[in-house]
């Protein structure tokens, strides 16, 4: 992997080299102080598709495998729509050995819980997201969600964090929910209606795209979908890019 932006000074920097955990982790850094900082971490075709086939997993490569599970490691907890995880089989967070000092040091649990963007609870129940996590999922939703699947995911042993009045979770309180909850450092993986939600509720502070060298064709949704800004698209500002095999690893935050 090399770094191409920002040029660093040294241009040995510039070599394509093996970075240790430890270098992608401080190179990934959340932002110091008590504030809440809401990533987002996507992989996407040169034309644009999300997906192939329905997963991501095609379009990712061993150097964005290594750089998802950092960008996990660091955070204080993935948030996740449910869809994603009914496609992608969604697991729960390992614990690291190699993270583990690190984030006792920052006050976080072994491993990052993950967090269900749910309006339905159409879930099952039985999968080790649910049975085997390091410590519990979350399940995002609405004070309007059915009654019975709200018994059947807390009998499952989720923990079911109210974030809005209506059926499903609003973006901008779930955001605060979890906030209220410890988790400061927030990582959301998508799937493309989520990430685009956040993104048109002002709450996505920074995007992590891999852009893989690779032709998906079909009819793949892009990395976010949804109804379009009222004045004008978002802007972002590019913060750095990195390169391995010709996967293409570019950093984003907001203005």
């Amino acid at each position: 992997m090399r770094r191409l932006l920002p040029v660093p000074a040294d241009p040995s920097a510039l070599a394509d080299r093996e970075w240790s955990l430890d270098e992608l982790a401080d190179a990934y850094a959340y932002p110091p102080g008590d504030g809440v900082w809401l990533r987002a971490n996507m992989v996407s075709s040169i034309d644009g598709a999300a997906s192939f086939d329905g997963r991501s997993q095609p379009l990712s490569s061993p150097a964005d495998m290594r750089l998802f599970g950092v960008l996990r490691a660091l955070a204080d907890v993935v948030v996740v729509g449910a869809e994603t995880v009914r496609l992608e089989g969604y697991r729960p967070a390992r614990v690291r050995e190699a993270f583990a000092a690190r984030r006792a040091a920052a006050g976080q649990t072994p491993a990052p819980p993950v967090a269900v963007l749910t309006a339905s609870f159409d879930l099952d129940f039985s999968l080790p997201l649910f049975t085997a996590p390091a410590v519990p999922t979350l399940l995002l939703t609405g004070a309007q969600a059915p009654e019975e699947r709200v018994a059947a995911a807390r009998a499952a042993g989720a923990e079911v964090v109210v974030a809005g009045e209506g059926r499903g979770a609003e973006p901008a309180a779930a955001v605060a929910a979890l906030a209220e909850r410890g988790h400061r450092r927030l990582l959301t993986e998508g799937g493309p209606s989520a990430l685009g939600r956040f993104a048109r509720a002002g709450v996505l502070d920074e995007l992590c795209l891999t852009l893989a060298p690779r032709v998906a064709l079909g009819d793949a949704p892009r990395i976010m979908h949804g109804t379009a800004p009222e004045a004008e698209p978002l802007g972002l500002g590019l913060e750095s890019v990195m390169e391995e095999a010709g996967f293409l690893f570019t950093r984003y935050r907001r203005f």
